[in-house]
């Protein structure tokens, strides 16, 4: 063997997961073996890919901001029929102590599209690994008979996704349950025999649909709306499920994109299946909208949680941010309009998440609801709409900037399904007032300041680069102190939420809760603008996001761009320093 490459042949033969199709025994042992995944690893052996090796197998997945999220392949870093028996054990522990009556309430257990065909994993196998190993503990698993949105599978018992500390719980059962328990835990074919499966498709679904319906307000007006809609599914699991939605708000059905409506976990029409990167992978949307002379494009993420859009005004595609002030305005409009009394305000919330746009601020300032951050993360949301429930609170619209819309409180997550539907019915009642998407935005930038942003990222895969250069931030000026100008503007003010830090507050102490496994950094600047940068939970990205938050009657949108532009440059060349730190930037 090449020199360093023996600590690994363990690792090697721990690598056992049940092949897709028809699991293959290894004799004398009681486990399966996925000869896919065994056969990526001893490929990298005798190629002497150790960089490749040491990422795979000398680190475990760890919750980021969205669970525990890692590439499909061989290694315990990555996502596999091993690694998910192993997430399950160690989830079974930790609920059996936490939840006394786990055997008679069960879990819920969903999948969506998503496959990697070369290591033998598909998101339905594993679903049903996953409830394999409920099932051979006796607990009872609701496990969807086809693939479902996300929204459609709640996280824990309040529904949200898994925060702190019941993820750094978990984490620890998951290390004290890595060997398998028994043969039943790789056998698929549970969830066929096992009386203690069901599925749970069709009441989930009629209990969405219903629910949905309370976000329609204008059916009237939608039934003869003369405004066409297409969607795409990106290959996921959108196109019924958002077909299912247009029907229960009155409309005809959006028009596919035939290329995309079907699943393919190769996602082989578009070169990066994620909506979020706007108009380069929107391209046959845009072709088929214009062959169908249609006015508003929609399109939701492979699993139907993230919604772009895009108006045909020579192609007006909005960002994240953009969408949240008129789904926003929407929400807070229609509210109004079945609560005339000014009291009632004081019980309703809108929440967003730190690193996006301030407008929801700007809106709750004038309009007398209160608005409220949290850390990046829907997890942070759902959680905070959970605690607002239970004080008689709600919350009607909650966002992130990366396309993730909550209208309501239907679910405490994302959604792209209900979220296509409120769009389409709003374009449809702006149709009717003689007014487009694009030109109510610029109604509400008129009437609360227009808030000019723009989001991006680098790519580093040197953790310890990335720990340099926030170190040098934190040093910038001196031993602890950050920097003080961006850009030729001063800087007021500085959040760190990685240290707890927060100038703007009297004890200098962040209101936000400290979060010391990513690094996030908050500037706000005298002339109105806030810049972050922070790392990415799911992916090697440093992130940054900087906005111009104008004051109402401040209209001059080039000028504020061009401000922006120059603070971004600046943001990003002296603080990330990108070329001596070997970074990639975005390329789109």
């Amino acid at each position: 063997l090449p020199p360093g490459l023996s600590r690994f042949q363990s690792s090697i033969s721990l690598l056992q997961s049940s092949r897709s199709g028809s699991p293959q025994h290894d004799a004398g042992s009681s486990c399966f073996t996925n000869q896919c995944t065994r056969a990526q690893v001893e490929s990298l052996v005798a190629a002497a890919r150790l960089d490749d090796l040491r990422s795979r197998l000398c680190s475990r997945m760890s919750f980021g901001t969205a669970g525990l999220r890692a590439p499909m392949g061989a290694g315990f870093n990555r996502i596999n029929d091993l690694t998910v028996i192993q997430s399950t054990q160690g989830l079974f522990s930790y609920l059996s102590r936490y939840f006394a009556d786990l055997s008679s309430r069960g879990v819920v257990v969903g999948f969506d599209t998503r496959g990697q065909e070369e290591s033998g994993c598909s998101s339905q196998r594993l679903a049903k690994l996953t409830a394999a190993v409920m099932l051979s503990r006796d607990v009872p698993v609701h496990l969807f008979s086809t693939f479902v949105p996300t929204p459609y599978v709640v996280y824990w018992c309040n529904s949200a996704q898994i925060g702190s500390p019941h993820d750094k719980e978990i984490l620890l059962n998951i290390e004290e349950q890595l060997e398998p328990w028994s043969a039943s835990c790789w056998d698929e074919r549970l969830v066929e025999s096992s009386s203690l499966r069901t599925n749970p498709l069709t009441q989930i679904n009629s209990c969405y649909m219903e629910e949905l319906a309370s976000l329609c307000f204008h059916r009237d007006l939608n039934s003869s709306c003369p405004l066409r809609f297409v969607h795409s599914s990106f290959h996921g699991v959108g196109h019924v499920f958002v077909q299912q939605a247009f029907k229960t708000f009155g409309f005809a059905p959006p028009i596919p994109v035939p290329e995309q409506k079907d699943p393919d976990p190769n996602f082989s029409s578009v070169r990066c299946p994620n909506p979020e990167e706007g108009e380069s992978v929107l391209r046959l949307s845009l072709l088929l909208a214009e062959k169908e002379n249609a006015t508003v494009v929609l399109a939701t993420d492979p699993d139907a949680d993230r919604l772009a859009v895009a108006e045909k005004c020579g192609w007006k595609v909005f960002t994240g941010n953009e969408l949240a002030a008129l789904l926003g305005w929407w929400m807070f409009f229609n509210w109004k309009e079945n609560h005339p009394d000014p009291a009632d305000t004081e019980g309703v919330y809108m929440l967003a998440t730190t690193v996006s746009s301030k407008i929801l601020q700007a809106f709750a300032r004038m309009e007398g609801f209160h608005f409220e951050e949290t850390l990046p993360g829907f997890k942070w949301i759902g959680n905070r709409i959970h605690e607002l429930s239970k004080t008689g609170h709600s919350v009607i619209f909650a966002f992130e900037e990366s396309i993730g819309f909550l209208c309501g409180s239907m679910v405490p997550e994302k959604d792209g399904v209900s979220s296509a539907a409120v769009v389409a019915e709003m374009a449809a009642y702006l149709h009717n007032k003689n007014l487009s998407l694009n030109q109510q935005l610029h109604n509400i930038y008129r009437t609360y300041g227009y808030h000019v942003a723009e989001t991006s990222y680098v790519i580093c895969n040197d953790p310890p680069t990335i720990q340099k250069i926030f170190n040098r931030i934190r040093n910038f000026d001196g031993e602890r102190s950050y920097p003080k100008m961006c850009g030729g503007v001063r800087i007021i003010h500085v959040r760190d939420a990685t240290t707890g830090y927060d100038s703007s507050q009297p004890d200098l102490r962040s209101v936000l809760p400290v979060s010391r496994s990513s690094q996030m950094i908050t500037f706000t600047l005298q002339n109105g603008v806030v810049a972050t940068l922070r790392t990415s939970g799911t992916e090697p990205k440093i992130k940054y996001y900087t906005e111009f938050c104008a004051a109402p009657g401040k209209s001059d949108v080039s000028s504020l761009e061009e401000e922006l532009r120059k603070i971004t440059t600046a943001l990003l060349d002296d603080f990330l320093e990108p070329e001596r730190n070997n970074l990639i930037r975005r390329c789109v």
